[in-house]
């Protein structure tokens, strides 16, 4: 009974204490959270979309159906489907050789990693120019192969690459790194081979970490102006994306087209989100599994 009633207590004492704080302190920090959301998030989302339709829906849609409009928009979505395939790849495998290996050098790994986090997307920009471009280290070499990279779709993906390359493995490294290799390990003993370990083990435990990296790839691909307008040469209806589009828009004093593109981008960025919510109220409502019943 003693060892019952020491066990209750520590339960009851381990259990979360509800807030104290005064109702008055509860309810200024709750509207403060709520004014700075209204006022940087949601004002500015909806002063887009009143700007793009101030001048009636048939102005809106004749600006965002423009065939630079639907070329940029287009340049946009194949250099998001080519980057995030491809950092997902990168970021798994920096993430696993990170986490479950020890090699020399893999301090200089992570800080390279971070590289493109210190460095301005400008900067980065320029440094393609300095290496693809016709003056460049390999733009001689490349412009006799017929290959053009800087002012092309090529430049506009590697750039895009480039600042795009830490969000997956960033999300990742930490999250296994605290989840430890214990359950991997058990899996080899039992006679799994590295895919089934993969795929059964790790992967269930990652894949929230993983979505949200791809999401936030994701978003920055699509929003990506720096190093893409470097690198872009900002040629209508082939090299820009929808950012360098409402810039030239905007630049040209026509208001209503660029808010009416921004709200094309707004809109991926929503189509994101809900696609991330309806990932998560699916896993949330799918059935336990049946070991876990037994």
């Amino acid at each position: 009974m003693a060892g019952h009633a020491g066990r209750s207590a520590g339960t009851a004492t381990s259990a979360p204490r509800v807030s104290t704080e005064p109702l008055a302190v509860r309810c200024v920090l709750i509207g403060l959270a709520l004014a700075f959301l209204f006022l940087f998030l949601i004002a500015p989302v909806v002063m887009v979309f009143s700007q793009a339709l101030g001048k009636g829906v048939a102005a809106y849609l004749a600006a965002v159906t423009d065939p630079e409009a639907m070329a940029a928009l287009r340049l946009t979505l194949i250099v998001a489907a080519i980057v995030v395939p491809i950092n997902l790849i990168f970021g798994l495998a920096a993430a696993w050789a990170i986490t479950k290996f020890r090699f020399p050098g893999k301090n200089l790994l992570i800080t390279l990693i971070d590289l493109p986090f210190a460095i301005s997307p400008v900067v980065s920009g320029l440094i393609f120019v300095l290496l693809f471009g016709a003056r460049g280290l390999a733009g001689p070499w490349l412009e006799a192969a017929g290959w053009k990279v800087i002012f092309a779709v090529p430049g506009i993906v590697i750039s895009t690459l480039f600042v795009t390359a830490p969000f997956i493995a960033r999300e990742l490294i930490p999250l296994m790194q605290a989840q430890g290799a214990e359950e991997e390990e058990a899996a080899m003993i039992l006679g799994a081979s590295g895919w089934q370990t993969f795929w059964r083990v790790t992967l269930p435990k990652i894949k929230w970490g993983l979505l949200y990296g791809v999401i936030l790839c994701n978003a920055r691909a699509m929003g990506e102006f720096g190093a893409v307008s470097v690198v872009s040469g900002h040629i209508r209806g082939i090299t820009n994306t929808l950012p360098l589009h409402v810039e030239i828009l905007y630049n040209e004093y026509n208001f209503t087209g660029a808010f009416a593109v921004s709200s094309l981008l707004a809109l991926l960025a929503l189509v994101t989100l809900i696609a991330k919510s309806l990932v998560e109220w699916r896993s949330n409502h799918n059935p336990p599994d049946r070991r876990e019943k037994r």
